[in-house]
């Protein structure tokens, strides 16, 4: 027996594919939006964390930069303190340099050198006196360039030849010279007297002249000051070659 199926089954199969491919369409669809949901998340998340971080490191710069502010402030404090204790420094060491001037003078000037005047601006002396020769003048330079340790870079301004009466048939050849010459810091002469040690290879005392200490026990520090550089004075005083007073030169006196 032939049996024949008379129903519409193409329709019925084209339904069902069509209901298929409209579940998968919209499981598909559910799917992308999951997963976009997730990747969403995801990326807020992220964002959220370092957005996180970004505030921290904010914070954190803020911090640090107040620090820095801080740290700006003690720097300046500690050059402006520096600057004063290098100030107070110098002073000491300078209160000094007049007696070493006049110790290192007296020591260093020739017989037949006198001095006239003698004025300081800052470390350059200005030196003006007569010699018997120049000869004596060359001495006198060859003395501050190389024997003193306070003089250094002793220059010839001029020197200018005259005569002086001695008597009133006596009259004799001067040279009137000028010259300038370097006062050396304290601290410039003990770097000095170290690099000489060093150079020579082995630890040699420091060179460098210090003045005696007269100071008071007890008395105060304006007095103690006073004697110190009164004694020096009077030391050079004592030992300064005084100008033959005669009639027609001028005489000067030693200082």
């Amino acid at each position: 027996m032939i049996l024949i199926n008379l129903l519409p089954h193409r329709e019925a199969a084209r339904k069902r594919r069509r209901e298929v491919f409209y579940a998968a369409l919209g499981a598909s669809a559910v799917a992308g939006f999951v997963i976009a949901g997730g990747v969403w998340l995801w990326f807020s998340a992220q964002i959220d964390s370092q957005q996180h971080r970004n505030q921290l490191l904010s914070n954190e710069i803020r911090r640090l930069e107040g620090q820095i502010k801080d740290i700006a402030s003690l720097q300046e404090e500690i050059a402006a303190l520096r600057a004063r204790q290098q100030a107070v420094e110098d002073l000491q060491a300078d209160r000094n340099m007049p007696v070493h001037l006049l110790n290192e003078l007296v020591s260093q000037l020739p017989d037949g050198v006198y001095l006239t005047s003698m004025k300081q601006n800052g470390n350059t002396v200005a030196l003006a006196g007569v010699a018997q020769s120049n000869e004596r003048v060359s001495e006198l330079l060859r003395n501050l360039s190389s024997n003193s340790a306070w003089l250094t870079k002793p220059e010839l301004a001029e020197i200018v030849a005259g005569n002086i009466n001695l008597g009133p048939r006596d009259q004799r050849r001067i040279a009137n010279f000028r010259m300038t010459v370097k006062l050396v810091r304290a601290s410039d002469a003990q770097k000095a007297a170290a690099a000489a040690a060093a150079a020579s290879g082995k630890v040699a005392p420091s060179t460098v002249p210090v003045a005696p200490s007269t100071a008071a026990v007890g008395a105060p520090p304006a007095a103690n000051a006073a004697v110190a550089s009164a004694a020096p004075l009077t030391a050079a005083a004592a030992t300064a070659k005084p100008v033959p007073a005669t009639p027609g030169a001028s005489t000067g006196k030693q200082r």
